[in-house]
């Protein structure tokens, strides 16, 4: 059945049309307590959505839709490891991968814990011999810069926690990340490092994605020019599954870590992939970090609608997405720490849920995800708030901060919290024509002055940044996108809108290369752009 042909879904939508004027200010007005009433909490992570245009009825009706699609036997099917990405026909389970040692969680008949419970030894061995010092380079000095080579989530996910959990990291060995095809990127970052104290992680499950291996070649070659072809083997690892390609490369294939293919890209950061960050914070506390995802996977599994605070971030956006006609969400972390936090869901969002067709491969009647952007508060007070407070789009965002400073600095934390709970508190009742004349406000400027308010907001408080409460936050959102994909009826874990750019790609480069001029055959636009570039690299 049609999504908006279900009951459930026709009773939101006549509610949301009578009700489309539902006033932040007389929610609050008609129940005092509502900032208390309309929050929840787990594994410690205190969510207030009471900023929201919802009441009791419209939860009552977004509940009444989750469960007519019966989201309990989903979210089983998924931890169960059934194939629920039937595009690619694989099972989904990131969510093993943080599993506690002596899970049984089944693949094809085969207990994939202990698999994964392997890697992470061999993980745990090879970061404490590099911690240690005792794995050297080709020179025999220690290594001091690791340079992580991937792209997507083999990238931004442990790019995403180094900077994230950097004041946990040994200070000693300094991570960097390459991951744009544009030369530059590899150029700057190994222009200032010593080949002799650098080790490389190229991770690519296939090792033959062409941005990764492009800038893993280059590494290879500048390392090799500076100590000769024999280093490669001490100063490159991989994280792959294709071990005649890794030995090819250069690579011992002791030193390659495996993951498997019902990991997604951009889930992958507590595999493998997640290597680099391993390296950084070390391995205690990176079966932390995995901790902190299992915990908030047990709540997903668990807690009822009401309290299951993926559920109700999933069901608050549907509302605003499908029902207030909202097209975004912005994600603002006041703490610098999460300065990639916006870039990490926007791929982890977009990149599961922006999908025009069903399972089945029906078109879409309905919005599914939103556009995702962000970046950390105070900074975007200064840049794209004006547009939120005043603009003339609804723009629904997630706030989120920390109690305690890793870095206590006088009043900063202070300062810095207190625009966090002041720009909730202007978005939902903002100021009102009333409210300026009696403060003075001359009346030609009270136009320009008024905010409408009512702007819908999360909240999002957690005591402190740990190792731990970073897992449960990216869980938090996983599990969120999986709802509202499970509502929307779409594949969350296939990204086939990657590869057409991909193919088209491969087959241009050789026209860019040629020494002939090459007899091209695309669009007269594409044609022209092809012959005015070769024309100017060769001036």
């Amino acid at each position: 059945m049609n999504l908006t042909q279900r009951p459930q879904w026709q009773a939101l939508q006549a509610y949301c049309d009578q009700n489309a004027q539902m006033q932040l200010s007389e929610l609050f007005a008609a129940s005092p307590d509502r900032g208390t009433l309309f929050s929840a909490e787990a594994v410690g992570i205190y969510l207030d959505y009471s900023k929201n245009r919802v009441n009791s009825e419209t939860l009552r009706l977004l509940f009444e839709l989750t469960d007519s699609i019966d989201l309990r036997s989903k979210i089983e099917a998924m931890f169960r490891g059934d194939t629920i990405n039937n595009t690619e026909h694989r099972s989904v389970l990131h969510t093993a991968l943080r599993a506690p040692k002596g899970s049984e969680i089944f693949v094809d008949g085969v207990n994939v814990v202990p698999e994964i419970q392997a890697v992470l030894e061999q993980m745990t061995l090879f970061c404490n011999h590099l911690r240690s010092g005792q794995w050297k380079g080709a020179t025999g000095l220690k290594i001091k810069h690791v340079v992580n080579i991937g792209i997507g989530g083999s990238d931004l996910g442990p790019h995403l926690c180094y900077d994230a959990l950097r004041y946990y990291s040994d200070r000693s060995i300094k991570l960097h990340f390459v991951s744009n095809v544009d030369g530059t990127d590899i150029s700057e970052t190994i222009r200032e490092l010593n080949p002799e104290e650098t080790l490389f992680i190229v991770a690519s499950k296939t090792f033959t994605t062409q941005e990764t291996m492009a800038n893993a070649r280059t590494a290879r070659k500048w390392l090799m020019e500076k100590l000769g072809d024999t280093a490669v083997a001490s100063h490159f690892v991989a994280v792959s599954t294709n071990a005649s390609e890794v030995a090819q490369f250069g690579i011992d294939t002791t030193n390659m870590f495996g993951f498997w293919d019902w990991v997604g890209g951009r889930y992958s950061v507590d595999s493998a992939i997640g290597l680099a960050l391993m390296i950084a914070i070390g391995p205690d506390q990176f079966r932390e970090f995995l901790a902190g995802f299992h915990a908030m996977d047990t709540h997903f599994k668990t807690a009822t609608w009401d309290q299951n605070l993926p559920v109700l971030l999933a069901l608050i956006g549907v509302w605003n997405n499908n029902f207030l006609d909202a097209e975004s969400v912005a994600v603002l972390p006041y703490d610098q720490y999460l300065n990639l936090f916006p870039a990490y869901l926007q791929q982890l969002d977009m990149e599961s849920n922006g999908k025009s067709v069903t399972k089945s491969g029906e078109q879409i009647p309905y919005q599914t995800g939103p556009i995702v952007w962000g970046q950390p508060g105070t900074n975007g007070q200064h840049a794209f708030y004006q547009l939120i407070h005043q603009g003339t789009k609804l723009i629904p965002c997630d706030f989120i901060a920390f109690s305690r400073s890793l870095n206590p600095t006088g009043q900063h934390h202070d300062l810095l919290m207190s625009n966090f709970f002041a720009q909730t508190e202007a978005l939902a009742f903002g100021k009102s024509p009333d409210q300026l004349k009696a403060e003075g406000c001359k009346e030609e400027l009270i136009p320009h002055r008024t905010f409408s308010g009512n702007r819908p907001t999360n909240s999002i408080l957690i005591e402190k940044l740990t190792p731990f409460a970073l897992g449960s936050l990216i869980a938090l959102y996983e599990h969120k996108v999986f709802t509202q994909g499970v509502i929307w009826d779409v594949n969350s874990f296939d990204q086939w809108g990657v590869e057409l750019g991909k193919v088209l790609a491969s087959r241009i480069t050789p026209e860019l290369e040629s020494v002939q001029e090459p007899d091209l055959k695309h669009d007269s636009s594409t044609n022209a752009l092809i012959q005015r570039y070769r024309q100017q690299k060769r001036s």
